[in-house]
């Protein structure tokens, strides 16, 4: 995975504020770049210096293995839960997932103004590395 888009996806998942939650296509949309994989994988190699409980499936699913630990942060933040998580609090049974029609982020004009230079910071970089070195003239 290249280091631009690891950076940009980082820098776009810091954006989203507490009790918002948005899924992994979501950030690759937001980026125009990728895609739910690629977001995923930036993620689970890079996600631990950022709110990683903020991205999730596009069902509302937390990131599998860390249910327990998403859920104290969706609690501690205010946001909407569907299910029993109430369940998976006391006993460690029962389905549950973040409500993403109530949750999902909204971005306001000034977080679309920097989701912007994020997204064309990235394409710069992912564009100036591709080019070729010399042009071939026939």
């Amino acid at each position: 995975m290249r280091t631009e888009y690891v950076e940009a996806v980082l820098s776009l998942v810091r954006l989203v504020p507490p009790g918002a939650a948005v899924a992994y296509g979501d950030v690759a949309e937001m980026l125009g770049s990728g895609g739910a994989r690629q977001v995923g994988s930036v993620m689970s190699h890079h996600g631990s210096s950022v709110p990683w409980w903020r991205v999730l499936r596009a069902n509302g699913e937390a990131p599998q293995g860390l249910e327990a630990e998403a859920l104290a942060f969706y609690l501690q933040e205010g946001t909407p839960l569907l299910g029993r998580y109430l369940d998976f609090l006391r006993t460690g049974e029962g389905r549950w997932r973040v409500d993403l029609t109530q949750a999902r982020w909204a971005p306001a004009d000034g977080d679309f103004d920097l989701i912007d230079l994020i997204a064309e910071r990235l394409e710069r970089r992912l564009h100036k590395m591709s080019a070729p070195d010399d042009e071939m003239t026939v």
